[in-house]
């Protein structure tokens, strides 16, 4: 990608070596006996920027996002409008698909994280209302577009929920956050609503965290008020998981189901099929029957240039989840 932006590589070998990395992740991701898998986000730029990578009305000087280690990241600012993307998942999803049998969910990136990209002085001729509303219609069109397009399940990145307690210890930007990515579901028919889910963490980038020292429980109750079907959510590196896992029961709607992170990607370590089983467990003794399921607590790598992580340590830890949860499911009768 690197190489393309300076003028070194063609989009036609760019767009080889894509394909290559894709092949490459869903056999490695069919292998691990994963009932659901993903293209792994392999061509993205990023998890949160694919919409926008190459729009002519951004300038590079938006909000930043520092991290534990001292790293920061910056997203872009937006300069005029109309707010439109230029990429959409599904043509992801469509690639894909061209390379598996298996169920795909897809990835996109929450209304909340892109509402950032709205500078603060606001911008002549385009009111921030009229912004939000052409940010709610593309993202609703990002996820009909996954969902028409045979997506098993749209998951929608909302990293952010917990940075937004440490950027506003009140909790009115996190309201805002929920509210804004409401006025997206409250577009799709309760029964889509279920194939739709979000994803939770602290964040996971060069093997660190931005918000990991905000307490879960100002998170959580908020969090539910989503109207998503489903919510994945890190656990595996949090200290006291079964404290927040008895505020998930609390705070869990009736027809939504959880899947917890049973593996830590910032963690060099490969967890055992022992020990994703024995944290299955502790969360079904915890959780409402038959609203359980596992993921890992984050993306592996969820920037583009980010190799913290490598791709063998990556299918390592997921085929570790995938043993360890039918140990868990054998166990439980289910």
């Amino acid at each position: 990608m690197r190489a393309h932006a300076q003028g070194r590589l063609s989009r036609e070998n760019l767009a080889a070596l894509n394909t290559k990395a894709i092949i490459d992740t869903i056999r490695r991701f069919e292998a691990t006996g994963s009932p659901v898998i993903t293209d792994g986000e392999q061509t993205k730029p990023s998890f949160a920027t694919y919409p926008i990578d190459g729009m002519p009305t951004l300038t590079p000087d938006g909000v930043v996002i520092p991290f534990a280690d001292g790293h920061t990241r910056q997203l872009p600012r937006l300069t005029a409008g109309p707010f439109r993307y230029r990429t959409y998942a599904w043509s992801y999803l469509e690639e894909a698909r061209r390379h598996t049998k298996l169920p795909v969910k897809q990835a996109v990136i929450s209304a909340s994280a892109l509402s950032l990209l709205y500078p603060a002085e606001g911008i002549d001729g385009y009111a921030r209302e009229r912004f939000l509303d052409d940010l709610v219609a593309e993202a609703e069109k990002d996820i009909r577009g996954c969902l028409e397009r045979g997506a098993h399940a749209v998951q929608i990145d909302f990293t952010e929920a917990r940075l937004s307690l440490k950027l506003d210890p009140s909790g009115a930007l996190l309201e805002s956050f929920v509210d804004l990515n409401n006025r997206v579901f409250r577009r799709f028919a309760p029964a889509l609503r279920q194939r739709i889910g979000v994803h939770s963490c602290p964040g996971g980038d060069r093997d660190s965290t931005h918000s990991a020292d905000v307490d879960y429980a100002l998170l959580l109750t908020s969090l539910f008020r989503l109207e998503a079907g489903s919510f994945y959510l890190q656990l595996a590196s949090e200290k006291e998981p079964a404290r927040v896992l008895r505020l998930v029961r609390e705070s869990l709607g009736a027809s939504q189901r959880v899947f917890i992170g049973v593996t830590d990607p910032i963690d060099p370590r490969i967890e055992t099929p022992e020990e994703i089983r024995d944290r299955t467990l502790e969360a079904a003794a915890i959780l409402p029957e038959g609203r359980l399921g596992t993921t890992d607590d984050c993306g592996f790598s969820p920037f583009g240039d980010d190799l913290s992580t490598s791709r063998d340590t990556a299918f390592a830890k997921i085929r570790a989840r995938v043993a360890g949860t039918e140990l868990a499911t054998k166990q439980l009768g289910a």
